[in-house]
């Protein structure tokens, strides 16, 4: 069987909708004898003549008087389909979004972004979960819609990515403790005993790399997994944690923070999505929103 094509029915509207071959020529940009063989396919192909000739002009058949409405309503159907997504009603719009972040986003993001949503479109709902490891399968298989944190080598090559904000280390140490005392130097800073933040156990990163430019090395007394931890353990003891500013802005709340006495790296977070959700209008209002809640500047250390 042949698969009729599906052009006609735009032909078939127009010539309709214009009882005239000129005239249809001429709406679609076509020589009138293109569109005088379009007619004869479209007879063919129905079975009828469509429009015939009365006088000096052309009448439509029964068969086509019967076609004019369905027709006319395919293309427009067909038309709406193929159209670019419009904006979603946010008042209307129900759905999930899953974001998986690091450590700090939730507590330091969560509520002024949860508090937009529920503004812009309550029917929407955030779950979010912990990242904890480096790996772009839950994006891939849309069990994530979207992800935050630092771009590395296991990333997908397919995969957008749109920077978020800069991240720079800072020093947290409990209240009254000795070091928040007079001008904190390198030096000072390295002989104190330090809590090494590491998800694979490791017990230099990149503080340490900056520190041996100058000679100096950490006393390392322990390694925990995430920021929350080391600021745990740095709240109830002398030891010094060394964390992402803005990543432990609540977290470390009622502490003394103090910028660090050397230069380290800083850090790179961005929003990371697969490119199926590139184009859906109602998860680039959720990126816009996420991005528009991580502009608002850092609060200064104390």
């Amino acid at each position: 069987m042949t698969t009729p094509d599906l052009n006609l029915l735009i032909t078939l509207d127009v010539l309709l909708a214009e009882g005239s071959v000129a005239r249809a020529a001429q709406r679609l940009r076509l020589s009138p004898s293109a569109m005088s063989r379009a007619l004869a396919r479209l007879r063919e192909t129905t079975g009828d003549p469509l429009l015939v000739r009365a006088g000096r002009g052309l009448v439509a058949t029964p068969r086509a008087l019967e076609l004019r409405e369905r027709v006319g309503q395919l293309v427009q159907d067909a038309e709406t389909l193929l159209r670019p997504a419009q904006a979603p009603n946010l008042k209307q719009l129900v759905r999930s979004f899953s974001i998986r972040s690091s450590e700090g986003f939730v507590e330091n993001f969560g509520a002024p972004l949860i508090a937009r949503v529920a503004e812009e479109a309550p029917g929407v709902r955030l779950c979010f979960m912990q990242k904890t490891r480096k790996e772009s399968g839950a994006l891939r298989d849309g069990s994530v819609d979207l992800e935050t944190g630092v771009v590395g080598a296991e990333m997908g090559p397919e995969l957008r990515v749109q920077a978020l904000f800069r991240d720079r280390f800072i020093g947290v140490v409990r209240r009254a403790h000795p070091i928040s005392e007079g001008e904190i130097t390198s030096e000072r800073y390295a002989a104190g005993k330090h809590i090494c933040v590491s998800r694979r156990g490791l017990a230099t990163g990149p503080v340490d790399d900056a520190l041996s430019m100058l000679g100096l090395e950490r006393d390392i007394a322990t390694i925990v997994a995430g920021f929350s931890g080391a600021l745990a353990l740095a709240r109830a003891s002398d030891l010094i944690a060394t964390v992402p500013a803005r990543h432990s802005g609540t977290l470390r709340a009622g502490m003394h923070s103090f910028a660090l006495p050397f230069t380290a790296p800083e850090l790179t977070v961005s929003l990371i999505w697969h490119p199926r959700l590139q184009a859906d209008p109602a998860h680039r209002w959720l990126r816009a929103l996420v991005m528009d809640v991580c502009s608002v500047p850092d609060e200064p250390l104390a």
